[in-house]
């Protein structure tokens, strides 16, 4: 059983009475300026209860939820930057909500958390717009430490977003537009992406003919930085080469950097 104590124990939390006294006072400065708004979605009560004292503990305004009609409410009642969502919840599950809330959203935070700790799971879940993910059991403060990540990168994407007009993107006869994230091919037909394939995409475009590593454009990608034995970056490359390449086998856009990485050769046009 997966629970509130065996998180506690973890981190010897809760904070002692004289802790919280002090916070009370004010004797602790919030750790945020500009507070971030999470929230998390589990049906496990006792999760949802740790992983809010916790956060709030640590200056951020924390709302949780338990199903996918209790994330929406909470959406339609204020803004979050980030959720962090279980995959096994009742009704719709974690897959589920992650496609819909990147459709609604390209700059708002996810991070699935989940007991299921399949390859699998961890690459569908990245295809469907998560940030990153982080497998039960889990440390508070690793979770502390994905959070400050992915919403320095939730900043970041919203930064560039409003520094630059440029949305339309022409390379190799295709056309991508980065707002609507459509991609037409050179005879006209619409070419469907999955989050995942677009936020990679949109990665090589805006670095085309650099040499970009696995780690670089996991980064890029929305998603987190690559583990020793990661390959979900391959999987994303071979999806996208079988979409855009006239020979995925041997292609001529995407081309492999033997023990570096990947590089999108294309001249690429901006508008």
């Amino acid at each position: 059983m997966y629970g509130g104590l065996y998180l506690a124990q973890r981190l010897h939390w809760p904070p002692s009475e004289a802790v919280h006294q002090t916070i009370r006072e004010g004797k602790v400065a919030p750790v945020m300026s500009d507070t971030a708004h999470i929230l998390v979605v589990d049906d496990q009560q006792e999760i949802c209860d740790v992983v809010q004292e916790y956060l709030t503990g640590e200056g951020y305004r924390v709302s949780a939820a338990h199903d996918g009609s209790g994330m929406r409410r909470v959406l339609g009642q204020s803004q979050v930057d980030l959720v962090i969502l279980d995959l096994m919840l009742p009704g719709e599950d974690g897959l589920t909500l992650a496609r819909s809330l990147r459709g609604d959203s390209a700059s708002i935070g996810i991070i699935i958390l989940t007991g299921r700790g399949e390859t699998v799971d961890r690459i569908i879940g990245l295809e469907m717009g998560a940030d990153d993910y982080l497998p039960k059991p889990f440390h508070l403060r690793e979770l502390l430490a994905r959070v400050k990540s992915v919403l320095r990168r939730v900043q970041t994407r919203a930064g560039e977003s409003a520094q630059t007009g440029r949305s339309r993107v022409r390379f190799s006869g295709w056309n991508l537009d980065l707002s609507s994230r459509e991609l037409m091919s050179p005879s006209g037909e619409e070419v469907r992406l999955t989050t995942g394939e677009f936020d990679l995409l949109a990665a090589f475009v805006n670095n085309a003919n650099q040499v970009l590593t696995r780690d670089r454009l996991l980064d890029l990608a929305r998603n987190r930085e690559a583990g020793p034995f990661d390959r979900t970056i391959d999987v994303q490359v071979g999806r996208l080469r079988r979409k855009l390449e006239d020979d995925p086998q041997n292609p001529s856009l995407i081309k492999t950097v033997r023990g570096s990485g990947y590089i999108f050769t294309p001249s690429v046009e901006f508008s």
